[in-house]
């Protein structure tokens, strides 16, 4: 069919379907079926019939002036959206969407209880088509983004010198901008804009209200925009001149809040200028005014802008101290401004406001006028200062008799007197309603002066009793009732840390470490490694206990021994069965130390784990998983695989990485260092090789490798030479030649012997096992031919307890077997001496005289002995047949 034969066929449709035209509104009109008004306006056969699709709409319309039924709301939603289209051509159409919108001031209607929840979705889409909406609210902010809009203002500021009110409304617009979007921010900093700011920000200002704005465009561009990009701006002497003048400007004019704010908001954008070009801030005298400042008012400064500076001390005098005692921190990275700190006395300064706040009252009663609370943060961020600023001039902590006033301050920390923390600063974390932020920070700085290891300070520590106070605060702390946090972790960790810095390397003071330390090392080194991935710092209490017991313990007998006594080495190879192996280096090289005390070995051949698995093995099995580790090749018995490499990894070092380590450390000697072999073995030299406990074949088998590591390894390093002298074109000469050719040779006889030892135990185990199989059949042969012999007497119990005639037989027998005796007996009496005679198992000479003169004569009675006989000769039937009790032969007449 061709598109003239359908042109034709449609136009003969709609010439039948016109004339029926009236009927069917008809019955639109009286049915009302919305299902079909939908089809006479979306049906392309009606689509163009308006007249007849506004009567059905009017009627509809009329039908529902009580309001719209729910269930109907998703055709009505069909409905209107047509409407909407259709009132582009005909106006009609929109007098009915205003009728629809007239009923739907109306309550909607329901049939049922449940129709609100069922057709929800339906009313949101409904309401959706009659309310207007407004644009999204970031369209205005995409347009804006799009034009360039904050870079064309920004590259418009150099016009607008000579206009500063414009100027000015310039500078709030790019605030704005830069305040609400990213990309705004990029499209500043495309132009340089952070630089551009900078350098505007002290030109003349009527308003005085420029540099408050530009320090906020600058914010803005540090939150929202590239941090390092604006780093990278500000890094030239004229932008830290600029800071400086700026900082000058509304540090002496502080008569607005809005001064002071922007003062902070300078400083911290100081802070991000030296985090990256300190230099500069040294070079513009910048870093001698804020080090200047950074002391007042604790002590006085020679700098006349300093000395004119008077202190509200309100939160934002409060929040520039803070931020001048961080940047102390940021610019002691550069080496140059140390002595900029050593002129201003920046240790002492600090050492004033970290003290007690009864010591400071008494010392200046003006700083009295910061509040309680702020005297608390000032003098924690001290604290956090001095532990980064001191080991730079440790000489001017000495001077300042550092020393006495942290034992000073960690005694108050020690002391109940009422003191509660307020705790609303960052480094207060943790120390609200007491002084444990105080002891931390205390803590934290001997440990940050201790790990110097200066002679003269550590010595000066221990000479003030600073072992005792330690270990006391230590104890005090474990004893202490509840949950352990990060913070009391961390303050014992570094107190062992404290610990150890003072105890290395001195007998004298492991001396003092004493029965207390031992007591104290032992009792965290009992606590293992169950909490070493808690993420609350176990971890390193762990390895600081160690670390302790290695410095404060090991080398001094008296503290071995007390350590032994406490059974130390003992939980030493607990905490090695239990440890993971990040641990197992430091623990096998304290064990190791150990091992040069004569008590420590039958110490360690004494252990043993629940399982019953002893000292030597657990060393083997540690043997074998750091070979598994370092993908070294074994057989299914542990034993050599490849005779040429007994011991060597697969990361072999290729000729590359040996000619580029041609001048270091031989890699084989390096490769020592990085696992457990070597510690392994050495300490299995100490303990032995021969008559090793609880070994099985395996251990026994790994045991033989371990005893020629040394060889080996030795083989290994002849190897590198050979290759290196191959790899850099040496040609040893024939005696050399001879020299590597025998270490090799020795090397493959050293494996081969080992190889054959290892097959010799694993035949002797075998022929072991055999013969322990043949023995158990054996035992298992003999035991079942008992339960045979058990179960035939049984059965010839029942059968004489059972049945008569077998028991008349049984008795017939034994009576002729009596009588058999009897005349043998007879017999042999017959050829014996006429003086002898048998009376049951006595036999008496009847020649012989009585003690009273009387001979006795004692008549024979062969009736009687072959009596005895019998009973001697006569099978006797198992303990638990016999019912009859037995008659006691003392009670014979």
């Amino acid at each position: 069919m061709d598109s003239c034969e359908v042109v034709q066929r449609r136009n003969a449709d709609m010439a039948v379907v016109r004339p029926r035209m009236p009927d069917q509104v008809e019955r639109y009109s009286r049915t009302l079926d919305l299902g079909k008004v939908v089809s006479l306006l979306e049906d392309p056969l009606t689509t163009n019939m308006h007249e007849r699709q506004i009567f059905v709409l009017k009627k509809l319309m009329k039908r529902k002036q009580q309001g719209f039924r729910l269930r109907e709301l998703a055709s009505f939603t069909r409905i209107i959206d047509v409407c909407c289209e259709k009132a582009k051509i005909n106006p009609e159409y929109c007098r009915i969407l205003c009728e629809a919108l007239n009923i739907c001031r109306l309550p909607f209607l329901k049939e049922k209880m449940s129709d609100e929840l069922n057709y929800a979705e339906d009313v949101k889409q409904f309401l959706s088509r009659m309310d207007p909406q407004p644009t999204s609210p970031g369209y205005r902010l995409q347009l804006l983004e799009r034009s360039d809009l904050a870079k064309t203002l920004f590259l418009s500021i150099a016009a607008l010198e000579k206009e500063p009110a414009i100027k000015l409304l310039l500078l709030q617009t790019l605030q704005m901008l830069s305040s609400t979007s990213e990309m705004n921010c990029a499209l500043m900093l495309s132009v340089r804009g952070a630089e551009s700011i900078c350098l505007h920000m002290n030109e003349p200002d009527p308003s005085g209200m420029v540099l408050f704005h530009t320090s906020e465009i600058l914010w803005n561009l540090l939150e929202r925009g590239n941090k390092s990009e604006v780093a990278s701006q500000l890094n030239s002497l004229e932008c830290a001149i600029s800071l400086k003048e700026a900082f000058t400007h509304t540090l002496l004019n502080t008569s607005r809040h809005v001064d002071l704010q922007v003062r902070n908001d300078l400083l911290v954008l100081t802070t991000l200028f030296a985090e990256n070009s300190s230099t500069l801030l040294i070079e513009s005298l910048f870093a001698r005014l804020l080090v200047a400042l950074s002391t007042f008012p604790e002590l006085a400064t020679q700098d006349p802008l300093v000395s004119q500076l008077k202190l509200t001390y309100n939160m934002e005098d409060l929040q520039m101290k803070k931020l001048l005692l961080n940047l102390l921190v940021v610019m002691s990275r550069n080496s140059a401004a140390i002595p900029i700190f050593k002129k201003e006395q920046v240790i002492l300064a600090l050492l004033t406001l970290a003290k007690p706040p009864t010591a400071t009252l008494e010392v200046k009663v003006g700083y009295r006028n910061w509040s309680s609370v702020q005297v608390e943060e000032l003098q924690l961020q001290a604290l956090a200062v001095l532990a980064t600023v001191t080991p730079l001039m440790l000489d001017h902590y000495m001077s300042c008799y550092g020393n006495v006033e942290l034992l000073h301050l960690l005694d108050w920390c020690a002391r109940q007197d009422g003191y509660f923390g307020q705790g609303h600063s960052f480094h207060a974390t943790g120390g609200r309603g007491s002084k444990k932020a105080h002891l931390r920070y205390c803590i934290r700085l001997m440990r940050s002066v201790t790990s110097l290891a200066d002679t003269t300070l550590n010595q000066d520590l221990c000479d003030q009793g600073t072992i005792h106070l330690v270990l006391g605060l230590l104890m005090e702390m474990e004893s202490t009732p509840g949950e352990e946090d990060a913070i009391t972790v961390e303050m014992k960790s570094d107190m062992q840390m404290i610990l150890s810095a003072l105890c290395e390397g001195d007998m004298h003071k492991k001396e003092l470490f004493g029965s207390e330390g031992v007591e104290m090392t032992v009792h965290f080194l009992r606590r293992g490694a169950g909490m070493f991935y808690s993420g609350l710092g176990h971890n390193k209490l762990l390895l600081s206990t160690l670390v302790c017991l290695r410095t404060c313990i090991v080398g001094c007998y008296t503290t071995e021994d007390c350590f032994l006594a406490e059974d130390g080495v003992l939980v030493l190879l607990d905490l090695l069965n239990s440890s993971p192996r990040n641990v197992h280096g430091v623990v096998l090289a304290t064990l190791l130390e150990l091992c040069d005390n004569q008590n420590t070995v039958p110490h360690i051949l004494s252990w043993s784990d629940s399982d019953g698995l002893m000292a030597p093995s657990l060393l083997l099995r540690l043997w074998r998983q750091e070979e598994e580790n370092l993908g070294i090749k074994r057989n299914e018995h542990g034993g050599i695989l490849d005779p040429k490499q007994p011991i060597l990894a697969h990361r072999k070092v290729d000729d590359k990485q040996l000619m580029s380590n041609l001048d270091t450390v031989s890699a084989t000697v390096l490769e020592m260092q990085e696992n457990l072999l070597a510690k392994i073995y050495l300490t299995l030299c100490r303990i032995g090789f021969e008559d090793l406990p609880g070994l099985s074949i395996k251990d026994r088998v790994t045991l033989s490798i371990i005893k020629r590591y040394l060889d080996f390894k030795v083989s290994e390093v002849w190897d590198e030479i050979t290759r290196e002298l191959k790899l850099e074109g040496i040609r040893p000469v024939t005696p050399d030649k001879e020299i590597l050719h025998t270490a090799w040779l020795m090397s493959q006889r050293a494996a081969e012997a080992v190889v054959n030892e290892q097959e010799e135990i694993l035949r002797q185990f075998a022929e072991d096992a055999g013969r322990e199989e043949t023995l158990m059949y054996k035992e298992m042969k003999s035991h079942w031919k008992q339960r045979q012999l058990q179960a035939k007497s049984w059965s010839n119990f029942v059968s004489r307890t059972s049945h008569y005639d077998v028991l008349k037989k049984i008795k017939e027998k034994r009576e002729k077997h009596v009588e058999d005796i009897r005349t043998q007996l007879t017999q042999k009496e017959a050829g014996q001496h006429p003086e002898e005679v048998y009376l049951g198992q006595l036999m008496v000479n009847a020649g012989s005289q009585a003690r009273g003169g009387v001979k006795l004569k004692v008549v024979q009675t062969p009736v009687m002995a072959a009596a005895h006989q019998e009973a001697m000769l006569a099978p006797r039937e198992p303990d638990y047949f016999n019912t009859t009790p037995v008659k006691d032969e003392s009670e014979s007449p």
